[in-house]
């Protein structure tokens, strides 16, 4: 029993980082759907979902209007979820050039203010970006050349980070591994979720918002329920700073996975193979496997404690998960060897399990996590 406790964690824990990607990369030797790319420059709505931004909101403004897209096919919404700073001042002085600001009377979260700048936009295409993200001058037209493919519902940027000097930092394995998922996911079937700082969709895709869940992953679900997908474009790049302080990156996930775990107890049904095909294999792998890790990771750990003694191989397994968990805690004691090479992949892969199970222990407590408040970076 033991030894088929183990077995079956380390083999689950094994295909859903290895097996999944693996498969997918099988099909796409068989599979490949490309993205009919265009020159249509449709009408775009441009939507800065804020709260208290008014450190950013100028340069963002700014990056915005130096968009190389035609301006009397663009159109700029700032959503202020009821700033109290001088955010919507500083949008208001930009009225002269075409940006609108639509403001929420009360907080209601990031997605009740991304609704009413929805329902006050009028583009086909609706664009949608943090404050703290900056695009490159063709970064609308790049994503928006998308949508000459009538089968895209929706379409994910690649992220960027920036050092404290503004220069584009290295990707680190797990940005790696991420913009290889979403390749292999683009070129066999359709994306599971899309990067909440930049991405955009059709306005049909955005009809039914629903205000209490999150934005991004919601309206990638959207997308195939109404028989379209989700694509993701290397070259539609958004450029953001790390957050600053390790505490709030920290909550920053565990309130990221809390709101999609809402979102997917919602569309459940989208997990019927006979309905949503190769997409409910998918949702099962990408999202349900990756948020029951934490348990199977559990389950290998002390299923191998209780069978180290029993045979030199279960012995060495268990030093070495418990090497690698010392590895982890040694970087979260010294922030110098976080940097380290050797810390890096366990410390990150510690502190992201550690993350769903704070998600799930909130989820199951009631908490949904509607309201928002920007990260410092």
């Amino acid at each position: 029993m033991l030894e088929s406790t183990f077995w079956a964690s380390v083999a689950f824990i094994f295909y859903t980082y290895f097996g999944y990607p693996l498969l997918l990369a099988a099909l796409s030797l068989f599979r490949k759907r490309a993205v009919r790319k265009g020159n249509d420059m449709p009408k775009v709505s441009f939507i800065i979902a804020a709260h208290n931004e008014e450190k950013r909101m100028g340069e963002k403004i700014g990056n915005t209007l130096r968009q190389e897209y035609p301006a009397d096919r663009l159109e700029i919404i700032v959503a202020s979820d009821c700033s109290t700073d001088g955010t919507d001042a500083i949008v208001q002085s930009f009225g002269n050039r075409g940006v609108r600001l639509v403001r929420a009377p009360e907080r209601g979260g990031k997605e009740r203010a991304q609704k009413r700048a929805v329902d006050a936009s009028t583009g086909e295409i609706l664009v949608f970006s943090d404050t703290a993200t900056l695009l490159d001058p063709d970064g609308i037209a790049k994503i928006v050349r998308n949508f000459s493919d009538p089968g895209v519902g929706c379409v994910s940027s690649s992220d960027r980070y920036l050092d404290s000097q503004g220069k584009v930092s290295g990707e680190g394995a797990y940005v790696r591994y991420e913009m290889l998922l979403r390749r292999l996911e683009t070129e066999v079937n359709t994306l599971v979720g899309l990067s909440g700082s930049f991405f955009a969709a059709r306005r049909e895709v955005c009809r039914q918002w629903a205000p209490h869940l999150q934005s991004d992953f919601n309206t990638l679900l959207n997308s195939v329920k109404r028989g379209m997908r989700g694509v993701s474009d290397p070259e539609s790049i958004g450029y953001y700073r790390n957050i600053a302080d390790e505490r709030r990156e920290y909550e920053r996930k565990v309130r990221t996975i809390v709101r999609g775990i809402a979102v997917f107890m919602e569309s459940m049904h989208l997990l019927n193979p006979f309905r949503y095909g190769l997409f409910s294999w998918q949702l099962f792998s990408h999202k349900l496997c990756r948020w029951l890790v934490p348990p199977a990771l559990l389950l290998a750990f002390l299923s191998n404690a209780l069978l180290a003694l029993r045979s030199p191989f279960f012995l060495c397994s268990f030093a070495c998960q418990v090497t690698f968990y010392l590895l982890a805690f040694w970087g979260m004691r010294a922030k110098r060897a976080a940097g380290n090479g050797i810390v890096r992949i366990p410390l990150y892969f510690v502190l992201v399990n550690l993350s769903i199970l704070t998600a799930w222990y909130r989820y199951l407590r009631g908490e949904r996590m509607v309201s928002w408040t920007p990260s410092v970076r």
